[in-house]
């Protein structure tokens, strides 16, 4: 049973510069908006917005840790592609296939497997805060946070970049019972890896 972990945050706050301390002996990274990553590394990005060739390079993967960075670009860019086809079954579609691989990585991926999906937040009249998706129709079908136990957000005050890791009432952070000590952490995904791995007993933090 992979461990599928969702990181939100808006645009530049950090999501995808929390991957520059990766190695590309431990983390894959999946590029789905296809973009160039805010800094120098050594690791070679799988770009595609396709689904099935993203399980398939899950199901290939060596690296005990994935990241697929603006996983919301997986709807949007499916969305676009269909924007023209009129009724809701492409709603349907746009559903099922994210709730398949997020399915995929839960039941299909080794135990020892986390596999982090970077998305953007969507706010509403209130301010509370969830993942950004395409619309109220695709929300009806599914609530993304509820497949997932780790919810970490970004946040920026005064140039310091961090995590928040429990939750303000006003969006869906959540994290397992004593994993995370502190609101804040510094927003580096290797840190989040290591806690992880160490409080469920995978090994492999070194």
């Amino acid at each position: 049973m992979g461990v599928p972990v969702m990181i939100l945050g808006e645009s530049g706050t950090g999501k995808s510069t929390s991957m520059r301390n990766c190695t590309a002996e431990r983390f894959g990274i999946i590029n789905v908006s296809k973009k160039p990553l805010p800094f120098k590394t050594n690791i070679k990005t799988y770009n595609t917005d396709d689904y099935g060739k993203i399980i398939g390079a899950l199901k290939a993967a060596k690296t005990p840790s994935i990241v697929i960075d603006d996983s919301q670009y997986l709807l949007v860019n499916a969305f676009m592609r269909r924007s023209k086809e009129v009724g809701y079954q492409k709603y349907n579609d746009f559903a099922n296939d994210h709730w398949n691989l997020i399915q995929f990585v839960v039941n299909n991926l080794p135990d020892d497997t986390i596999v982090y999906f970077m998305s953007h937040v969507d706010r509403d009249q209130n301010g509370y805060e969830k993942a950004k998706t395409i619309g109220k129709m695709l929300d009806q079908y599914v609530t993304l946070e509820g497949l997932f136990t780790i919810v970490l957000k970004t946040h920026v005050l005064d140039g310091k970049y961090t995590f928040i890791t429990h939750n303000s009432g006003f969006d869906t952070v959540k994290t397992p019972l004593g994993m995370f000590e502190t609101d804040e952490i510094d927003n580096d995904i290797v840190t989040v890896d290591n806690t992880i791995r160490d409080y469920y007993g995978f090994g492999g933090t070194k």
